[in-house]
């Protein structure tokens, strides 16, 4: 079965200021995740889901689909509040998105295949699409799931804190558990810390982060589908509680239903959470399409 790959791009970008989905950075106006697609149709991918909002539908639409049509297929699932969400009384100032696993449960009609999921606003790199797309294909099953692992002293914003899923790993190399840090940072003093309730714990260069780059079976989507509800009973009252995909992982691993595996990427990446990172992103386009890695004009 090929796999499909799913997009999550249904974010408010509140850090970022703007649609940050759907700016140009590469030299003929590619979005970050064209590339990705891009390496996931080289990679041998057949499919693209984007989550989105509907309020953006149309021109997101207008945007990506003369590209990419007739090169993957493509399908679209929106992300609102009121999804998945009968029976309980939610906040009414509410305005942010439940988070990412329930993003991933709005595609429960959509997907029904092995699939990657990844953000919008990361590069990725061609080698962790390549790594992806063989675990899919030889090694994913309902009791086997995974997550690409970047290093983390790779994945730090110059401009400010970043948000990771921070993994501890066996000797076999399978996930023992995961937690989502929201404010990661290197000091001064050139130390990597998580702080959270005003205090700061260490991290190592090294560590294994989750940047949202995971492999996984349709069963797992029903998962996130049992847990939301847990979820909306214990945090469905708070403004901006979060409901994220590596905490879905970690859950699959404490209910004994398999295991996941951590697969270590030496890929490059780069992304957007900030404005001031925008430069950067685009010099280092720029520079792989120098080095021949992407055509100046990938989709012509």
């Amino acid at each position: 079965m090929t796999p499909t790959l799913v997009i999550l791009a249904a974010g408010m970008a509140s850090r970022y200021g703007s649609m940050k989905q759907t700016e140009g950075f590469g030299p003929s106006g590619e979005t970050i995740m064209e590339y990705s697609i891009y390496d996931a149709i080289r990679a041998g991918f057949g499919k693209v889901v984007f989550i989105i909002r509907e309020d953006f539908a149309e021109a997101f639409k207008n945007a990506i689909e003369p590209k990419l049509a007739g090169k993957i297929k493509t399908a679209y699932v929106y992300q609102s509040l009121d999804k998945f969400t009968e029976g309980y009384n939610l906040p009414v100032d509410r305005v942010k998105p439940w988070g990412t696993a329930h993003a991933l449960l709005c595609c429960k009609e959509e997907v029904k295949e092995v699939f990657a999921v990844i953000n919008a606003d990361d590069y990725y790199g061609n080698e962790a699409f390549v790594q992806a797309y063989n675990f899919l294909t030889n090694d994913c099953n309902e009791s086997t799931n995974c997550i690409l692992g970047y290093e983390l002293a790779n994945t730090l914003s110059e401009n400010g804190t970043v948000s990771r899923g921070v993994c501890s790993i066996n000797e076999q190399g399978y996930l023992t558990s995961i937690h989502e840090r929201t404010k990661i940072y290197r000091k001064e003093n050139g130390q990597i810390v998580f702080e959270e309730n005003e205090v700061e714990t260490p991290l190592e260069e090294k560590t294994r982060v989750s940047m949202n780059f995971m492999c996984f079976s349709p069963g797992f989507i029903h998962l996130c589908e049992q847990e939301f509800d847990l979820f909306l009973k214990a945090k469905g009252q708070e403004l901006k509680s979060e409901y994220y995909i590596p905490y879905v992982a970690g859950r699959f691993k404490e209910l004994g239903l398999g295991q996941v595996k951590v697969i270590p990427t030496n890929a490059k990446w780069f992304g957007v959470t900030y404005k001031e990172d925008a430069p950067g992103v685009k010099l280092s386009i720029d520079a792989l399409v120098a080095d021949k890695i992407y055509p100046k004009n990938l989709w012509s």
